[in-house]
């Protein structure tokens, strides 16, 4: 009886010496992720009730609710939340359109699909910033070839105030229609034939099978690529700072305040405020 006891005992204790091993091996890595995430998000809430500068050496001085006060009382914050819900819901909406149509297109079949879908992918896989950087070259007013293409006069679409905020929304479709594209493909390759050859049958229409068996069956995926989009694009700093950068040219955009308060007038106290109102958003 013993003997078995100490066998099975064995077995048991190098499988709880290997889990141990596995415990040790992830801890540092949990403690890295702590230090690196959570540390500096429940830093920056404690430094949203204080008037503080990382700029200078004084501990942050605790305030209560002001600086969110003084967020949510300021017309121009406003202004900027509007101004940033414009954006989303251009962009958003052209990925969402041009991404659902061409992925529709791919379906059919031809002589180097593949590769013409390899190559509308490329933008996603291209930093943000050299994204903007290379629109901002293309829309220069003295050499660049987009209003030369579009026939139109000299116009600063990175610099000019009351139109950028358009370069950033034409740059942002440019760069994520491939991301709805490539969601939407994965949804209509998963519509199973027999339905369409159904409908074949009954004679139906283009449009019944599009809004009856397309639109219903690719839905889910396209609901999972507006809700990550929205989320992308209300926080798009990357684009906008590579267009007009962070000057007084720079569009009047919520997280291009963030960036001007905490990094710029150093208002470590007042920025961190308004990146908590962003995230709750």
């Amino acid at each position: 009886m013993k003997k078995t006891t100490n066998k099975l005992s064995k077995p048991l204790n190098r499988q709880m010496s290997d889990v141990a091993f596995v415990r040790i091996c992830i801890l540092p890595v949990i403690i890295l992720l702590i230090v690196i995430n959570i540390f500096p998000l429940f830093y920056s809430l404690i430094l949203s009730f204080s008037e503080y500068s990382a700029r200078k050496t004084i501990s942050p001085d605790f305030i209560g609710n002001a600086n969110y006060k003084a967020l949510l009382t300021d017309p121009a914050v406003w202004i900027r939340f509007i101004t940033t819900a414009k954006y989303v819901v251009m962009s958003v909406a052209g990925e969402m359109i041009l991404g659902f149509g061409i992925a529709l297109l791919l379906q059919e079949k031809f002589r180097g699909r593949g590769v013409l879908q390899t190559l509308l992918v490329l933008p996603m896989t291209m930093s943000p910033v050299i994204v903007g950087l290379m629109w901002k070259l293309f829309m220069d007013p003295n050499w660049g070839m987009f209003n030369y293409l579009l026939g139109l006069g000299r116009i600063d679409w990175a610099q000019d105030p009351n139109i950028n905020i358009y370069a950033i929304v034409i740059a942002d479709i440019w760069m994520w229609t491939p991301f709805v594209m490539l969601l939407s493909i994965a949804g209509l390759s998963a519509v199973p034939k027999s339905l369409y050859e159904a409908a074949e049958i009954d004679r139906a229409s283009w449009w019944f099978k599009f809004t009856r068996i397309t639109l219903p069956m690719v839905s889910p995926l396209l609901m999972i690529a507006l809700i990550f989009r929205v989320m992308e694009a209300f926080k798009v700093f990357d684009v906008p700072m590579g267009i007009s950068g962070t000057g007084s040219s720079a569009p009047p955009l919520i997280a291009m305040k963030l960036y001007k308060d905490t990094f710029l007038t150093w208002k470590t106290g007042y920025g961190s405020a308004l990146g908590y109102i962003v995230l709750l958003i």
